[in-house]
């Protein structure tokens, strides 16, 4: 497919059009190679093409106005020629739809884009991504207008949403996020086997608890979330994000396993940090099994790992080492800290994984299967965590704090929800499936005014960045539109604070 470029936007420097010709071509080309149209569809974009025109603002202020009878600058506007659904013909083009091009060839127009680059460039600024992410995003958005996606109602929003990662992973301007998002929606249907609801007390070929183990970051949240396909347990880069034990629930027709993602292992240095290694230490003791897992660009285990070890000898435990991210470190590095580990453990087996991917999971999982006993269900198959939708709105608003204050705010940080309301049309909830809206109020705590400020950030601006993309994560767990409300509090030394520890749910007491 060829996307024919014209810049009319008065101010936008040939510089930055350079800039996205390449992004451009490889939109075009996965498109063409990705499961995006139906054969059909896909054999007449090799003949076609489409125009995609940079306008000014007022420009596409204007043409708002004359096609759609809004008076509105918009950031994008497509303009579909043929008659599509979701990549499929509705109506077959025939003759009277085809144009000749300058060879002599019979070419189709599937539609024009435009695009608002003061719009881009002002967007970029405020989410906090570069001109050509932003750029790109909007025309592949537009893009797949033109080929019959839409995003009116709920369903066709989730498939144009989904295709719309797909083409920014392709063109190699995808978040972190949404790369994870299409490897768990990918492998989630391989890895969930169940058909209706078990209800627990049912009779289960294998059902026990795994304690999962590790020094903090080292991957134990995003195995589970690449498990449920599901965001349950936040994921940062920063140490220490998990706070609490979380339950994630595994289902096949024959087998449940209730994994615990616990605070990673470290050298406490307040209250809640105490409470946090109290309680991975408990976790590992009562469950089944454990997996240990490590991180395999280290060389060798490290103290942590050593400690863990002496601590599950004592007590005897089954123990799986996995050792996780070792297709970052090269398959030369894996044979030798396999042989460090052996030395310290006689472990029921040692499998390397890549919990971002999913590679070598269905193993894991198969191996943890055969070492659980036969027993009753402990939840109902349609059960994937203990956690409330209410906790886990709090870590997914925490999780953008962690991921937009980066280095400047440590971990001292904790999200109290004040109100969650669960509304619709006609003010009548029985269910979930009833509510149309979920309007939520929190509260950001933090140590220091110095904090406060940088979580607010001038103008309002960073405040406004996690929100937004808090919000968007809760809307997907949630499957429904969110009103989220922040506020940002100085709470000095709250981790030592054992009123302000039981607040936000990180009390001994709780599990006691």
């Amino acid at each position: 497919m060829r996307i024919d470029i014209v810049n009319n936007a008065e101010g936008f420097s040939e510089d930055k059009l350079n800039g996205l010709d390449g992004f451009i071509v490889s939109l075009s080309e996965a498109v063409l190679s990705g499961n995006y149209t139906s054969p059909q569809v896909t054999r007449s974009l090799k003949d076609a093409y489409a125009t995609l025109t940079f306008v000014t603002p007022e420009e596409i202020k204007e043409i708002n106005k004359e096609q759609r009878d809004i008076d509105k600058e918009t950031d994008c506007l497509s303009f579909p020629m043929l008659e599509l659904r979701e990549g499929e013909f509705t109506v077959i083009p025939d003759s009277g739809d085809f144009e000749t091009d300058e060879d002599g060839n019979q070419v189709l127009c599937y539609g024009d884009i435009l695009i608002n680059p003061k719009a881009c460039e002002v967007q970029a600024e405020s989410y906090g991504h570069s001109f050509e992410r932003e750029a790109m995003f909007l025309i592949a958005h537009s893009l797949l207008h033109l080929l019959g996606y839409d995003h009116i109602e709920s369903a066709d929003e989730k498939i144009m949403i989904d295709k719309q990662k797909r083409l920014m992973r392709d063109i190699g301007l995808a978040f972190d996020d949404e790369i994870e998002d299409i490897c768990e929606m990918d492998n989630h249907r391989d890895l969930v086997k169940t058909d209706g609801l078990i209800p627990a007390g049912t009779p289960c070929k294998h059902c026990g608890t795994v304690a999962l183990l590790g020094r903090p970051n080292v991957g134990k949240s995003t195995l589970l979330n690449y498990i449920t396909g599901m965001k349950i347990a936040i994921v940062s880069h920063k140490p220490q994000t998990t706070r609490t034990n979380i339950k994630t629930i595994y289902n096949t027709e024959d087998t449940q396993i209730i994994f615990t993602d616990t605070p990673g292992i470290h050298k406490p240095t307040s209250k809640m940090g105490e409470f946090m290694v109290d309680r991975s230490y408990k976790a590992a003791l009562g469950a089944d099994c454990v997996v240990l897992i490590a991180d395999g660009r280290f060389p060798d285990p490290g103290a942590v790992e050593k400690k863990l070890l002496d601590l599950l000898k004592e007590e005897n435990k089954k123990v799986i080492l996995a050792i996780n991210k070792y297709d970052e470190a090269g398959q030369e590095k894996l044979l030798p800290l396999t042989q460090k580990y052996s030395e310290l453990y006689t472990f029921e087996d040692i499998v390397p994984i890549s919990a971002k991917t999913g590679r070598n999971v269905d193993l894991l999982l198969t191996i943890i299967t055969k070492m659980l006993p036969e027993g009753p269900r402990l939840y109902d198959s349609e059960y994937m965590t203990d956690q409330t939708e209410r906790v886990i709105a709090a870590e997914l608003i925490r999780e953008q704090v962690l991921h937009y204050t980066d280095q400047e705010i440590p971990h001292g940080t904790a999200v109290i929800i004040n109100e969650f309301k669960e509304k619709n049309d006609d003010d009548e909830i029985t269910s979930a499936d009833d509510r149309t809206m979920v309007v939520i109020k929190a509260d950001i705590i933090c140590n220091r005014d110095s904090h406060k400020a940088i979580i607010i950030g001038r103008d309002g601006q960073m405040i406004k960045r996690i929100g937004t993309a808090a919000r968007r994560s809760i809307e997907k767990m949630l499957d429904c539109k969110v009103y989220l409300d922040l506020y940002v509090k100085v709470r000095n030394d709250w981790q030592n604070n054992d009123a302000m520890l039981g607040s936000t749910g990180l009390s001994k007491d709780i599990d006691e």
